[in-house]
């Protein structure tokens, strides 16, 4: 499995400390409709490009924002995009995703788009989070398998941390920052399991009267996602840095001193 790290220009160069296969969050589609970039560094070359849309115009002219992109890609030796689309999708973004599709298709560099967009942009890899708070995800992605096609996924590996009250009928929890998760680990001392539905590990507490359920991943969750992925011929796989930083050597280890 190809396994990407989401870095922004700030964190660049610590990231390159562990893989080369970076995708650089440092695009997005601007209030004209057009490609903008920020802070990127002068030397970056090859990876991937992320393209965000928030708060972004109404792209009126997919093929001119289609000819930033590849003109961008081919400057800077990008493999493909990743769209960070966030916004609910709209006719101009698929119109948009639609034709880069074609184009990076033709030049054999590929495109990763949100699960929402997966069945209207065919020429695309769909990207699937692997953070659950229910279900099965082994089954979640066998049924991906047969929604968009074999070889078309991409794992998300959003590092989940997550509380949630006990009962709790919305099904709905609080995400904890990395320093909640290690003091509730440590005050509480409470016994931690492991959920091979989900991939993920969780414990129980009671606080006062009230009761919580808490989720999380660590190093050994996410290896265990990456391996299913791999079981199911699931080709790419995306962290962000910083999310999974303090994760990293366990994940990648670091690179050695030639290859930087």
């Amino acid at each position: 499995m190809q396994l990407y790290l989401a870095v922004t220009p700030d964190k660049q160069r610590e990231a390159a400390r562990y893989t080369d296969r970076l995708a650089h969050v440092a695009y997005r589609v601007g209030r004209d409709g057009r490609l903008t970039r920020r802070d990127l560094l002068a030397r970056t070359r090859g990876g991937l490009m992320v393209l965000g849309d928030r708060d972004c115009g109404t792209i009126r002219d997919p093929a001119a924002l289609c000819r930033d992109v590849w003109r961008e890609c081919g400057n800077r030796g990008y493999g493909g995009v990743l769209a960070d689309f966030e916004e609910p999708p709209a006719e101009d973004r698929t119109a948009f995703l639609r034709d880069l599709g074609q184009v990076l298709a033709r030049n054999r560099k590929g495109l990763f788009v949100p699960e929402r967009y997966g069945s209207q942009v065919e020429q695309s890899a769909v990207m699937i989070c692997t953070a659950l708070s229910g279900g099965n995800l082994r089954q979640r992605l066998d049924e991906c398998i047969q929604r968009f096609g074999k070889g078309r996924l991409t794992l998300d590996l959003q590092r989940l941390q997550m509380s949630f009250p006990l009962p709790c009928p919305t099904g709905e929890g609080a995400p904890l920052s990395e320093t909640e998760l290690a003091g509730m680990l440590s005050e509480k001392g409470q016994s931690v399991f492991y959920s091979h539905d989900l991939c993920a590990k969780y414990f129980t507490f009671s606080d006062g009267e009230k009761s919580r359920f808490v989720l999380f991943d660590d190093a050994d969750t996410l290896r265990r996602k990456l391996r299913l992925g791999q079981e199911l011929g699931i080709a790419w796989g995306f962290l962000m840095y910083p999310e999974v930083e303090d994760l990293l050597p366990e994940l990648m280890g670091r690179r050695r001193q030639g290859q930087q």
